[in-house]
């Protein structure tokens, strides 16, 4: 018997999972890691620890369930994305900290571009708003203040990658330098509509072509390990880890939408072949890409031109960070658990709404000035009220960017591309209240599935899918298992004024 390695690069914790054929998880093990904060706004890692931490949570989850190397059909990579590393090609060492995705270090030159009018360009290109969260401020700033960085670069001996990039190069020994669609997305650097690095942008950004990895896609080959840990193990997943909870939700067709509930929430729409530019300040990305023998359910090939989906993605800032600041600052619950049971206590919130801006604002609305506000309260609001209101916040902030999803495709692609269904993982997806209020306001049924490990399941599915142990889509589509349906239950006027309090609330914390 066979298995699925899934190694999962997050900011805070590298893993591994293991999965047999069945999409069971096996085996498992964590790490966490650390983030460093030398200057304000800034925020790094060490690229070393990274690689040091994936690899010993690999040969301790293989060590957990009795299992050598030898059993492992593919390893599939699924990472934090807009993270960079630049390393010495001839050492194989990183020439400075990886400024990761948080990191704002490079606002200034994103500052200086936008003001010299090429923001335009920047989001047409890319399907980005031009920020400093995204790889290219990040690169520019280590070639600008790295001493003899520059010339190095243009020397050829300098490379630089994502995480996923990263781990391949030091898996196969730094004999292959790649990334996948899905990260190279992410980058600032790459064109979603010609699918290649785009010249005027790394003019823009003033880096050598020279220090990109060669792009393949997501479920592919990515050359095979050269180390005793798992010698001749083929690399055959990579996915950005957003991307990877889309496929692990078996989100395959047009209209399928995911929402992932962290500290915030990511919420991605496949728009299918079609990337929709955004009027909404939404982002346009590759959703995944897979060789087109793949599709057609046999053994994926290497064809030079892969087929490419599409996705919308929206972030919200506060969602599970919402629950804790009613446990740690307010401490109306000891417990997240204890939220749903308060919530069921009450028919309503009695009128009062929690916008949590605490800071600022997410898509739809891009508001860095708003603060949080509670709106609405009189004597006989207490501790119930608020905090379903936080709870209901959740649900409205993801409606607010389906909702802005839904705008931008009727414009660009009209009646090609609907929202069937949301499926959900992430923490605040275990809470029975939340989803069902989930429901209500988008009017659509959400689908909770029994495995919410669904980022290591999507890029496991992505290597599997490559090497044949799963056969195509359809295979993958067999097991995903659902757990729960929510089905909208609120008449459609009630819902419309929750809607209008919400909104209103939004108004006041954007004063």
């Amino acid at each position: 018997m066979s298995y699925i390695a899934a190694f999962d690069q997050g900011t805070t914790s590298s893993r591994c999972l293991i999965f047999d054929h069945d999409a069971q998880v096996v085996s498992s093990a964590q790490q966490d890691i650390a983030r460093y904060f030398p200057r304000p706004g800034w925020v790094e890692q060490d690229a070393m620890e990274i690689w040091a931490s994936q690899i010993g949570m690999f040969t301790k989850a293989l060590s957990r369930a009795q299992l050598s190397a030898g059993d492992i059909a593919a390893i599939g990579i699924t990472n934090q994305r807009e993270t960079s590393v630049v390393w010495n090609r001839t050492t194989g060492e990183p020439i400075a900290p990886a400024p990761v995705w948080q990191c704002r270090r490079g606002a200034p030159l994103i500052d200086e571009l936008v003001a010299a009018g090429h923001g335009e360009t920047i989001q047409a290109k890319t399907g980005l708003v031009p920020d400093a969260y995204f790889s290219a401020s990040k690169v520019r700033w280590i070639l600008d203040n790295v001493p003899g960085a520059r010339a190095t670069a243009e020397a050829g001996e300098l490379a630089f990658g994502t995480i996923d990039s990263w781990l391949i190069y030091k898996l196969t020994g730094g004999t292959l330098h790649a990334t996948d669609y899905t990260n190279a997305s992410r980058t600032m650097l790459f064109n979603i509509h010609t699918l290649n690095w785009d010249d005027e942008l790394l003019n823009l950004f003033d880096i050598p072509r020279s220090m990109l990895p060669e792009i393949r896609p997501s479920s592919g080959s990515f050359g095979e390990v050269d180390g005793d840990y798992g010698r001749g193990i083929p690399l055959m997943g990579v996915l950005g880890d957003q991307q990877a909870a889309l496929f692990g939700q078996c989100c395959f067709g047009s209209g399928q939408a995911k929402a992932t509930y962290g500290t915030g929430a990511f919420v991605l729409l496949n728009t299918g072949e079609h990337p929709v530019q955004s009027k909404n300040g939404l982002l346009t990305t590759i959703a995944f890409s897979s060789d087109a023998k793949a599709e057609a359910g046999t053994k994926a090939g290497t064809g030079d031109v892969p087929r490419v989906t599409y996705a919308l993605e929206g972030s919200v800032y506060s969602a599970g960070s919402t629950i804790k600041w009613l446990r740690d600052e307010l401490h109306l619950i000891r417990t997240a658990e204890e939220t749903e049971e308060l919530a069921r206590q009450i028919d309503d919130t009695a009128g009062v709404y929690l916008v949590p801006a605490f800071n600022g604002l997410g898509a739809p609305y891009w508001d860095s000035a708003a603060r949080g506000v509670i709106v609405g309260l009189t004597q006989g609001a207490g501790r119930a009220q608020v905090v379903r209101a936080a709870l209901e916040s959740v649900g409205f902030q993801v409606a607010d960017v389906l909702r802005a999803m839904s705008e931008d495709v009727a414009r660009c692609l009209p009646g090609s591309c609907s929202l069937h269904d949301l499926r959900v993982d992430g923490g605040v997806s275990h809470n029975d209240f939340a989803m069902q209020f989930q429901a209500d306001v988008l009017g659509a049924e959400v689908l909770r599935p029994r495995l919410v490990e669904t980022t290591a399941l999507g890029v496991a599915f992505a290597a599997g899918l490559a090497v044949g142990y799963w056969s195509n889509f359809d295979a993958l589509c067999a097991h995903w298992q659902l757990d729960r349906t929510f089905t909208p239950s609120r008449p459609a006027n009630e819902v419309a004024a929750l809607v209008g309090g919400w909104q209103h609330a939004v108004s006041q914390a954007r004063l």
